[in-house]
């Protein structure tokens, strides 16, 4: 199965990039996913479930832990694997 993910992290700031906004590009970098974008005001990333989920685990955690306070997240299905 494909998905979809689209999340964005909180508080801004229209200055510059808060902590936990680098680290969220950093890990959907990082997670080999497909069709990664990354933008001021919301991202999306798409991938196999299994590589999302986890991505999703890793993003939760670590944008918390930078100072998030808000994540707005949501997953889409989009199709199945090798579709």
């Amino acid at each position: 199965m494909r998905l979809r993910v689209e999340f964005t992290t909180e508080p801004f700031d229209l200055d510059e990039a808060p902590a936990h906004a680098l680290v969220a590009r950093e890990v959907v970098e990082a997670a080999g996913l497909d069709a990664v974008d990354v933008g001021p005001f919301g991202n999306t990333a798409e991938g196999d479930a299994d590589a999302v989920l986890t991505a999703v685990d890793t993003l939760l955690r670590r944008t918390l832990e930078s100072g998030a306070t808000r994540i707005s997240l949501q997953v889409n299905v989009i199709g199945e694997a090798g579709a």
